[in-house]
């Protein structure tokens, strides 16, 4: 299948440079060095390359200067190169001594680390060592990358351990070199005084070196009103709707029901919102040859949030349709790569979003962390006692309706229920998932103006990771997540537990994996430990991933059940402490934000 389909790309896209440092002293020694030097940068590159990918789809490609560094001459002369062709991220690799502090990195907004090769006959270990010590003295943290055993100088093979932890850094970097730039779009204001909407710009700037936009909500009117929309892709768009999207049974006292003119309206109303929300994200050239240049511009937006209710939802129909189909990883131009729309503008959780969606490259799921449901309570409500995964209860994940269709999990890796990269999904997988999507429509009790929300029963079994960010006053921004599974309830069960909210909207039942201390003590904990009313949750266990770009931005993790093993954080963590989760916010008080 072709994954290029509707590439959608925010300025330059990084590029990981590969720095091979050398012993600089000549007449023998660097001469002896220059070609296991450069092989280890060229394993290293052809690593990063068969293995990632940027979130548009594209494959990640390294940059090694033409010679081996093994001084500050030949440092700076590659520190040039990598400014003038756009390098967003730094791995210097070595088999031997180099000079430190002349051969490193000082490029103080650059994600680095080093590889040190594991051997006896160079001492790669003692620069890897000498180096990072002169990083951390200058305030320029790296990550140490140390393979656990020792190789053969001749070894060609990259180990395991340090494969995971070169793709570990390179992931964690390039989604820190993507955000740098661009832009979070607020579409309206605070919603119903959700905090995460009061939009905190100092954060955006501070740590993540994106700016803020923002637009009221009365363009979307203005943009319907005078046309302003690729009139072809809307009719084009409408026909997809009426093929793929099923209209719900509508839950609304009768006499609250819209009439069908009404929903016929709605129905094009939001399909021309989702098609604005889109352009004013990231513009449409269609929209020059129309005559309006400035709106075919858009806002360089990597993220946005809609406020929606209630100054909107009051009177116009709701933002829902438009935030499930732009969140998810295809429409009616087919597949392609989602678009991260936070619901009710909280700007929190739509970068929780972002950071699983650069990580990744699949869609994100928004929810609110709604109820916890113990087993006591399960069986005096349903006379089911929950076994399995769900035998210590389980949390309700719901939202009014914006959920990616993704997280219906009707693709599959292996067999299993999955939500894929974007550009791994088929056609098929994408209709059956819109085959297990309802559009209920709105209710008019909490939308008055209408609307449809997506609804939809998440498969069990798939891993997932819910994630927050909060801000704390004094504090600063945390990150918190929680790895867990998807579960499945006996239909009965579902629906007696789901009736008790609004069942117009999507349902995923979560379990965390359980620690048995702190927050993770149990489900109850974690749900009580939960820094907000919303989560975002990606496929997969990526916790590690996130706590290493949370280590690169300058974000302590307040709260995780990720194995110890697993954490991967600069190397300047270790000298604030033993208590590890404690070193993390002692390093990143000191260091402060990525971009202050």
């Amino acid at each position: 299948m072709e994954v290029k389909k509707q590439k959608r790309i925010i300025g330059r896209l990084p590029m990981v440079g590969i720095r091979p440092t050398i012993d600089g002293r000549r007449k023998g020694v660097r001469e002896s060095l220059e070609k296991q030097t450069m092989d280890m940068a060229l394993r290293a590159a052809q690593l990063i390359e068969n293995n990632l990918r940027h979130a548009d789809g594209s494959k990640v490609e390294c940059v090694i200067p033409d010679t081996c560094i093994g001084g500050v001459a030949e440092a700076a002369s590659c520190a040039d190169m990598f400014s003038e062709i756009g390098v967003g991220v730094s791995l210097t690799v070595t088999p031997c001594w180099c000079y430190g502090s002349e051969t490193m990195d000082m490029d103080s907004h650059m994600p680095k680390a080093v590889w040190g090769f594991n051997g006896t006959e160079r001492p790669g270990a003692v620069y890897l060592a000498a180096v990072l010590a002169a990083h951390n003295q200058k305030g320029l943290p790296a990550f140490g990358i140390y393979g656990r055993d020792v190789q053969d100088s001749d070894d060609k093979t990259i180990p395991e351990d340090v494969k995971e932890k070169i793709l570990r850094f390179v992931k964690a970097g390039l989604a820190v070199a993507t955000m740098q730039g661009t832009s979070y779009l607020s579409m309206g204001s605070v919603s119903m005084g959700i905090a995460g909407s009061i939009v905190d710009a100092g954060f955006f700037q501070k740590y993540l070196g994106m700016r803020n936009e923002y637009v009221d909500m009365s363009e979307f009117v203005r943009r319907i009103n005078e046309k302003i929309f690729d009139d072809k892709e809307y009719e084009k768009a409408i026909k997809w709707v009426k093929q793929n999207c099923r209209e719900g049974e509508d839950r609304n006292p009768p006499e609250k029901q819209r009439s069908r003119s009404q929903k016929d309206r709605d129905w094009e109303f939001v399909v021309k919102m989702t098609l604005i929300a889109r352009d004013l994200m990231v513009g449409n050239t269609k929209l020059r040859e129309m005559g309006f240049e400035e709106e075919a511009l858009g806002h360089n937006a990597l993220v946005a949030g809609f406020q929606g209710q209630r100054q909107w939802t009051d009177h116009f129909p709701n933002g829902d349709f438009m935030e499930a189909v732009l969140c998810s990883s295809f429409d009616w131009n087919g597949i392609r790569q989602p678009y991260m729309l936070a619901t009710e503008n909280d700007s929190l959780n739509g970068v929780s979003m972002l950071f699983g969606h650069l990580l990744t490259g699949s869609a994100q799921v928004f929810s609110d962390v709604r109820t916890f449901w113990s087993p006591d309570a399960i069986k005096r409500v349903t006379g089911h006692l929950p076994e399995g995964l769900a035998s210590d209860g389980f949390i309700h994940l719901i939202n009014s309706g914006p959920s990616a269709l993704d997280g219906t999990g009707r693709q599959t890796i292996n067999g299993k229920p999955a939500i894929k990269p974007w550009w791994d999904v088929t056609e098929n997988e994408a209709g059956l998932c819109l085959k297990a999507t309802t559009w209920g429509p709105a209710t008019t009790e909490y939308f008055r103006g209408g609307g449809f929300s997506s609804t939809f029963l998440s498969r069990g079994n798939m891993p997932v990771t819910l994630s927050r960010i909060n801000i704390v006053d004094g504090l600063g921004p945390v990150l918190q997540l929680a790895e867990g599974h998807t579960v499945e309830l006996p239909d009965a069960v579902h629906n007696i537990l789901n009736n008790r909210t609004d069942p117009t909207w999507p349902t995923t039942w979560f379990v965390p994996n359980l620690t048995g201390k702190g927050p993770f003590k149990d489900v109850y904990s974690v749900m009580s430990g939960w820094g907000a009313n919303h989560g975002a949750f990606s496929y997969g266990h990526i916790g590690a991933d996130l706590i290493s770009l949370a280590a690169l931005l300058r974000i302590p993790v307040c709260m995780h059940n990720v194995a110890e093993n697993r954490i991967y954080r600069p190397s300047a963590w270790s000298a604030f402490g033993m208590d590890t989760e404690g070193a993390d916010y002692r390093a990143c008080r000191n260091y402060g934000p990525l971009y202050k």
